[in-house]
This record gives C-alpha cells, structure tokens and sequence, in this order.
C-alpha cells in the first residue's frame, strides 16, 4: 500500500534568510479502477480507502448500489513496479453474477479518466433518470441553519494528514443533528465523497437519505451528482456551487448550500429543508 505522506527536501526562506529542511508532502498516484478486469478509469488519488473509492464510484456511475451486488474487490497482482513489487495502483472489482455489467466504450473511459462530469442537460437527465433513490422522494430530513455553520470547523479539526501537509481535501458526512459519521481526506475532493459512499456501501448504509454532506472546497456538478446519486439530501461547501452543479439541485431536489463560512452561507436550492424557524425567533427579539 502507498503512502499517504511523503518527505522532500526544500528551501525555505524567511524573512530572506535561506535555509534547508524536510517537508512532509501528501502522497499523489494513479489508481486504474477495472470492471470484471476491463479497464474503467483512472484518477489520481492519496493512497487508501481504496476499495471504498471504487466501490463509491460505481455508485457515482450508476453500476451499483447494494453491498451484495459487489462480490469483490482486488489488487491486481499482475501490476508491478521494476522490480517486481505490487504497486497496488490497480483494483479490480468483480460484480455478482446476475448484476448487469455495462458497456465499457472508449467515449465512457475518456470521461471517467477526465472527472470532468457530463455537460448540459444530457448530465442533468442521466443523472435523474438512473438515481436509485430519488431525493424528492426521500424521507423528510430538516437541518438548522445554526447547526451548519459549526460543521466546517468540526471538519477542519479532523483533518489530521492535512494538519502536517496543507495539501488534502475533506468530505464529511453529518446527521441531521450535527453527529459526526464519517470523514474521508483526498487530494482530490471527488475522491475523498467516493471513498466516503463507498465505505457505506460495502457497510450496507446505502442510502444515505439521513445525512450531509460537507466538503472542504467548491461544489462541482460532479460532487453535486455524486451525492444525488447516494440519496444525500442535504450538500454544503465552504465555497461556490457551479452554476451546472445548482441546476442539477433545483433538477433534483437537492439541498445546496455555498460560502458556508463563520455565521453566514448561501442556500442556492432545496431551502425547504432548512429549519429557519430558531432565526426568525432569534431575529424577532432583537
């Protein structure tokens, strides 16, 4: 298994005055995801979590959304580096026989290589018409604005690589009542919300129609997707939502909430789920 951190040598200079040292750096490589031993994709990714990452891209992709559906998932033993050594940058996952295997096309690769997400309305239709669990259709969740704005630090304080790196991304999953159930760090954020729905997949905790999801940086259209995809009603960010990220919200009913920082947040669809009745109280007796 590959590294989470790694150390290099660096000149540092402050104040003007040079001087040498080691710098802990957080861990980048490749890991090429294979389909019953065809290839699907391939992302560059902080080592671990790694059958969680395939499993929850699956899942992002529609293929999957059960734990039994999965029979396994492997290194591939045949990936080696010069001298013989796995490199453990190649998993394999089989799928349970009966379970549909879909059409893997070089256009399909390409675009899963890329994590770039599909584009326009056509994203917008593929991602509402293949959710196993339509989130207008999910249990009724209500989140106070008061308790999403102490999330961000409660996920900043369990970021431990990036406490000695400065270079990770964070996904965090909270209940409705603020209770911490997972977290996941990534270089790259997308990475960090599959390992995050593939650890509940393969726990059998799917969906997760009783959560938020918070990440560290942006909502991409991709993140937007991977969350409806799970059935997480409720996303929020400590930056900007995309403008193809906040139509795919209003498209599917997802809670999105951007600049979520110190006291204050913007609610770009799905407000109906916030609980905005302890403000106007807290407002009306000021």
């Amino acid at each position: 298994m590959g590294r989470v951190t790694e150390r290099r040598r660096v000149l540092r200079i402050r104040d003007g005055a040079p001087s040498a040292r080691t710098d802990t750096l957080v861990a980048e490589e490749p890991l090429e995801i294979r389909l019953s031993g065809k290839p699907l994709a391939v992302t560059m990714r902080t080592p671990g979590d790694d059958f969680a990452l395939a499993a929850g891209f699956l899942v992002s992709e529609g293929v999957v959304g059960r734990a039994e559906e999965v029979a396994n998932i492997v290194y591939c033993a045949g990936a080696t580096e010069g001298g013989g050594s796995p490199t453990y940058n190649v998993v394999d996952v089989r799928l349970t026989p009966g379970v549909p295997v879909p059409d893997i096309t070089l256009e399909r690769n390409v675009y899963t290589t890329s994590s770039c997400g599909l584009c326009g309305k056509a994203g917008l239709d593929a991602v509402r018409t293949t959710a196993r669990w339509p989130i207008a259709d999910s249990p009724p969740v209500r989140v106070g604005p008061d308790l999403l704005t102490v999330l961000p630090d409660r996920l900043r304080a369990e970021q431990r690589v990036f406490d000695r790196t400065g270079g990770l991304h964070a996904a965090a999953l909270f209940s409705p009542e603020g209770e911490l159930l997972d977290v996941r760090e990534d270089i790259g954020r997308h990475n960090a919300v599959d390992k995050l729905i593939g650890r509940a997949l393969l726990s059998g905790r799917l969906p997760l129609s009783r959560s938020v999801l918070l990440v560290s940086g942006r909502a991409s259209f991709e993140l937007a997707q991977k969350a409806v995809m799970a059935g997480i009603p409720v996303l929020a960010a400590v930056s900007a939502p995309s403008s193809l990220a906040v139509d795919l919200a209003v498209e599917t009913g997802l809670t999105l909430v951007g600049f979520l920082r110190g006291g204050s947040m913007n609610v770009y669809a799905g407000e109906q789920r916030l609980d905005l009745r302890s403000e106007a109280t807290a407002g009306a007796g000021t």
